[in-house]
């Protein structure tokens, strides 16, 4: 098992925020009929993206974006590598997603697959009129044809780097690391 070593930081907590309010302006700007959107997260970092953007949302028009929560763990194309017993969160969507203008909301968007997994996840509970992507990092290298509609940020990294994002509501930080990993 490799090692990973800091390389630097892409964002701090302030452009963290300042991007998410960018984001929420472009998603207001885009959207035709605001009544039926609706933030999924993919569990685990892109639950807090989605939490505050609907929050952005609601301080900037005054209005309630339905926030669910998206675990797509069963539906991984990779889950006989993931261990004997791959760890099951509950989904979390409280509202009927047929006919929503969803925005499906996730941290870093690399080879594609974990949006694979969360399109067949989300297709479950419903079918949407729309799903778009959004995600704060999108770091290049994919594997299946997905690309974000909404970007915080693109940035190009090497095959032995990672995208760690840091989020207050998980790790008790919040920004936006480039790592590389080292043989140890």
């Amino acid at each position: 098992m490799s090692a990973t070593r800091l390389k630097s930081q892409l964002m701090t907590a302030s452009e963290i925020d300042r991007t998410l309010v960018r984001l929420a302006h472009e998603i207001l700007e885009k959207t035709q009929d605001h009544d039926k959107l609706a933030f999924i997260g993919i569990r685990r970092r892109g639950v807090p993206i989605a939490q505050r953007l609907a929050a952005k949302i609601n301080d900037l028009e005054s209005r309630q974006v339905p926030v669910g929560i998206l675990d797509i763990n069963l539906y991984r194309d990779d889950l006989s590598t993931v261990g004997d017993r791959p760890q099951i969160n509950a989904t979390e969507i409280n509202f009927d997603v047929t006919g929503k203008d969803i925005i499906l909301t996730d941290d870093v968007l690399y080879t594609g697959r974990t949006i694979r997994a969360a399109l067949d996840a989300l297709f479950e509970h419903g079918r949407p009129a729309r799903v778009q992507l959004l995600v704060l990092i999108d770091r290049g290298w994919r594997e299946l044809p997905i690309d974000a509609r909404y970007v915080g940020r693109k940035v190009q990294t090497a095959a032995n780097e990672i995208i760690e994002v840091k989020f207050q509501e998980i790790d008790e930080m919040e920004k936006v690391l480039v790592v590389e990993k080292v043989d140890g």
